[in-house]
């Protein structure tokens, strides 16, 4: 049993094993759902269960195509557990560790997202008569109720002028002269008098407190020196009750973006973009991953929403 114990804890001496064990202490987790919630590699979390699992700490049982992992219930994991909680307050990741497990365990949940996954991958390749991307998005449109929307790093304004449709007034906001020039001739042209253009920064933002009902980030977010004061940004302009909606990027590693996009962040967690939206206020905050792209890079998209509750 010494030597049992003595193995165990040369193991610990790893912040990575750590993490992992802190995390199958509190839930049984498969091999992906691990490698979401920590960062790491599928090989590297592998190799690391097989060395904590010869140790005796954790073990494993078969769930379908998954194994899933837990903290062992044996003498010699009940040795070490006091250990690894102590850890816990010395690993800075530890917290948001607690965050992204969350996030898991809500998506295992969500069975239906499997089902709405398989569907939109059939979507557009399999033809119906009258069923199409721009037929849904209009009607959604007439569904929405009329409010006053910021569109955040609007752009050339594409979906402001889509918003504007049934809004009761869109501010389009973006730091860019030439395309606040352009979105504005394209609504004059377009005979849209409920779409205003305006110059700023999304960190100031040229619009008063309490001035809208919805503030929306369209793959603007990324672009943000600083994506909190953006985002504290769209907390002082929402109207109390008011909502925030972030469509960005899953955070990748694809550097040559930076040159190409002028991004200077590569995309957001959702653990990234829940605690920038709570650590502004925002509450009943929701992150789901929305859209994956079939050719390299890959990137997929992330969609979070919470609101603006006073009081």
């Amino acid at each position: 049993m010494t030597t049992s114990i003595l193995k165990s804890l040369k193991l610990l001496a790893d912040p990575n094993r750590l993490r992992i064990l802190l995390l199958l202490a509190a839930e049984e987790l498969s091999v992906a759902e691990l490698q979401e919630i920590v960062g790491l590699g599928q090989s590297t979390i592998s190799t690391q269960l097989a060395q904590l699992k010869s140790a005796g700490l954790i073990e494993d049982r078969r769930a379908g195509k998954n194994n899933l992992y837990q903290l062992q219930k044996s003498e010699n994991a009940a040795s070490v557990a006091p250990i690894i909680r102590q850890a816990a307050a010395e690993i800075p990741e530890a917290a948001l560790d607690q965050a992204a497990l969350q996030l898991a365990l809500r998506k295992r949940q969500d069975k239906s997202r499997a089902f709405f996954d398989e569907m939109a991958g059939r979507f557009g390749r399999e033809y119906l008569p009258g069923r199409s991307w721009k037929g849904l998005s209009e009607a959604l449109l007439k569904l929405m109720p009329p409010m006053v929307i910021a569109d955040l790093g609007a752009g050339e304004g594409t979906f402001s002028l889509l918003l504007a449709q049934r809004a009761k007034r869109v501010i389009s906001v973006d730091n860019s002269p030439k395309m606040v020039e352009y979105g504005s001739e394209l609504a004059r042209k377009q005979g849209v008098n409920s779409l205003e253009y305006r110059l700023g920064d999304l960190e100031k933002l040229p619009i008063a407190d309490a001035e809208v009902d919805l503030a929306f980030f369209s793959q603007s977010l990324h672009h943000a020196l600083h994506p909190a004061r953006a985002i504290d940004e769209a907390w002082r302009i929402l109207k109390p009750g008011g909502r925030i909606a972030v469509l960005d990027l899953v955070k990748h590693r694809f550097e040559e973006a930076r040159e190409l996009y002028a991004d200077v962040w590569l995309g957001f967690t959702e653990v990234d973009l829940e605690a920038l939206l709570k650590q502004a206020g925002f509450q009943n905050v929701q992150t789901d991953l929305v859209h994956k792209e079939s050719e390299p890079p890959y990137f997929q998209t992330l969609l979070a929403v919470g609101d603006k509750v006073v009081g």
